[in-house]
C-alpha cells in the first residue's frame, strides 16, 4: 500500500486554491499505474515523488494530469515542495522535473520556485477563433499589448488578454472550438487557454483546458509564469504580478509572479498550500 496526501495550493485556507494529490514515495508503484491513479483522483494534477537521480538534489517529481504526463506545472511544484517540508525537509530544496532541476525556497507558509526556461512563442492563434472558444465576441479580446499567443516556459498556454473583468466573468468555453483550435495550432499539450484582465499589477485570470478533462482550473502557476515572462519580454521591464484565479469557481487562488529583464527571463512563482486530506492507495 502507498500513502498519499492532498493539498489545496495557492491558498492558506482549506477548500480554496487548486487541489493536488502527492504520492510522497512512488517507488512501489508500477509504471502503468501512474496515469490510472491520476485519472482516479481527477484533479488537474497529481505528483509522484522518487529519490533524486542526482544525490545533490532533493527529489525527482513526475507530474500527471488526468490524461497525460507533463514536464512542468506550477501548483504541483509549490504543493509538492510544501508537502516535502511538512514531511521533514529543511532548508532550500531542488526538485528534478521534466524541464530540469528547479530550486525551491520557503518563507513562512509559502514556497517559491524559479524557472529559467526560455520563453517560447509557439503560434499566434486567430483572435476570432479564440474568442469563439471562450464564448465571447471578438470585441472582448484586447490586443493593444499583445494578440493571443501560444507561449511556454515549460508548458504551452494560449495567453489572451480580455477587455475587463466583466468580459472575463462572461467566458463560457465552447469545447468544439477548442478542438478546432487544437487541430489548427498543435502543441505538446492539449489546447489550453489562459484568459486574463489586467489592472496595473493586479491580474484576474481563468484557465480552460476542456480537452484535458479540466473544464476550468482554479490555479495555474505554469501559465502565470508564461504570462509574466511574456509581459517582461514585451515591456523590457521587471514584473511583479499579483494574480487572482479561481474566484469564479468559488476556489480563490493567490499567485505571485516576479521577473527580471534577463535572457532567459527568470520567473519566480510563490504561494501557500494547506493539507486537507491523507490516506492510502490500496493497490
Amino acid at each position: 500500500m502507498t500513502d498519499y496526501v492532498v493539498y489545496d495550493v495557492f491558498t492558506d485556507t482549506a477548500f480554496g486554491g487548486n487541489q493536488l494529490a502527492v504520492i510522497p514515495d512512488a517507488t512501489g508503484l508500477a509504471e502503468d499505474q501512474l496515469q490510472r491513479i491520476a485519472r482516479e483522483f481527477n484533479f488537474s494534477e497529481v505528483t509522484f515523488v522518487y529519490p533524486p537521480e542526482d544525490p545533490a538534489n532533493t527529489a525527482k517529481v513526475r507530474i500527471f494530469t488526468p490524461t497525460m504526463e507533463v514536464p512542468f506545472a506550477g501548483h504541483p511544484t509549490v504543493g509538492t515542495a510544501i508537502a516535502l517540508r511538512d514531511a521533514g525537509a529543511t532548508g532550500n530544496i531542488i526538485l528534478e522535473l521534466g524541464i530540469g532541476p528547479i530550486p525551491c525556497t520557503y518563507l513562512d507558509n509559502k514556497a517559491a520556485f524559479t524557472v529559467t526556461a526560455p520563453l517560447e512563442r509557439l503560434s499566434t492563434p486567430d483572435p476570432a477563433l479564440i474568442a469563439a472558444a471562450l464564448g465571447l465576441g471578438t470585441e472582448a479580446i484586447k490586443t493593444s499589448t499583445h494578440a493571443p499567443v501560444q507561449a511556454s516556459v515549460g508548458l504551452p498556454f494560449v495567453l489572451v488578454e480580455v477587455q475587463d473583468r466583466t468580459a472575463l466573468t462572461q467566458c463560457q468555453p465552447v469545447t468544439d472550438h477548442f478542438r478546432t483550435a487544437a487541430a489548427r495550432y498543435p502543441s505538446d499539450m492539449d489546447f489550453a487557454i489562459y484568459a486574463y484582465a489586467r489592472d496595473g499589477n493586479q491580474i484576474d485570470a481563468r484557465m480552460f483546458a476542456p480537452l484535458d478533462n479540466i473544464p476550468e482550473d482554479p490555479a495555474t502557476g505554469s501559465a502565470a509564469a508564461a504570462l509574466a515572462a511574456l509581459l517582461t519580454d514585451i515591456s523590457g521591464r521587471a514584473q511583479v504580478l499579483n494574480i487572482l484565479q479561481g474566484a469564479a469557481m468559488g476556489r480563490p487562488s493567490y499567485i505571485t509572479a516576479q521577473t527580471a529583464p534577463a535572457d532567459p527571463i527568470p520567473v519566480t512563482i510563490s504561494g501557500a498550500a494547506v493539507r486537507t486530506m491523507q490516506g492510502t492507495l490500496t493497490l
